[in-house]
């Protein structure tokens, strides 16, 4: 589908130069002389490199059309993360390099959204907010103030997150998977 260089956002996926890229940031300029246009830092999904791309207002680009299916996690082994389709139990592996850093949110039948670019996953899209057990974390020592004092924990799948001080061991907490951040106790 062709979009002008104006209608481009971080986190779109564009056809450019026979190849898959990224949005990661677009900034549009307009200077004193000459026209308008979009400044676009990309980096390609297949090759992981970047590109600096300037596009005229009046240009237009390929935005990369993607069929996105949901699936529930099942579970890993040393290279591969594994996936259902819940209507037609159709199993996929997804290479431990496609999901990076988000992989270790993945849980036991968690939900999740597959892109699919020609039939290959190029991304895995977990829900915003996901509940985890803290496993442990120090004690909270007294006189500190609540209100900026936080404090670390190891959660359930080994990820080390800061928490405030009244978070305690075995506590079920809610962390944001878009920034590893802790949100609430439950």
């Amino acid at each position: 589908m062709k979009i002008n260089a104006g209608e481009i956002r971080v986190g779109m996926l564009l056809e450019h130069k026979n190849d898959l890229w990224q949005v990661l940031k677009t900034q549009h300029v307009k200077p004193g002389k000459g026209g308008a246009f979009a400044q676009v830092e990309m980096k390609s999904v297949n090759k992981n490199t970047k590109l600096n791309e300037r596009f005229r207002s009046s240009e237009t680009v390929e935005k990369a059309s993607l069929e996105e299916t949901k699936y529930n996690f099942l579970y890993e082994n040393e290279n591969n993360y594994f996936f259902i389709e819940p209507k037609s139990f159709e199993q996929i592996e997804i290479n431990k390099n496609v999901v990076g850093e988000k992989g270790k949110f993945l849980k036991e039948n968690l939900e999740v959204t597959i892109s699919f670019y020609n039939e290959l996953p190029i991304s895995v899209d977990l829900p915003n907010q996901v509940n985890f057990i803290v496993r442990s974390t120090d004690v909270a020592l007294k006189g500190q103030t609540v209100s900026s004092s936080y404090k670390p924990a190891i959660l359930d799948n080994g990820i080390n997150i800061q928490v405030p001080p009244f978070i305690e061991d075995g506590d079920e907490v809610i962390i944001d998977t878009r920034n590893f951040e802790y949100i609430k106790k439950i």
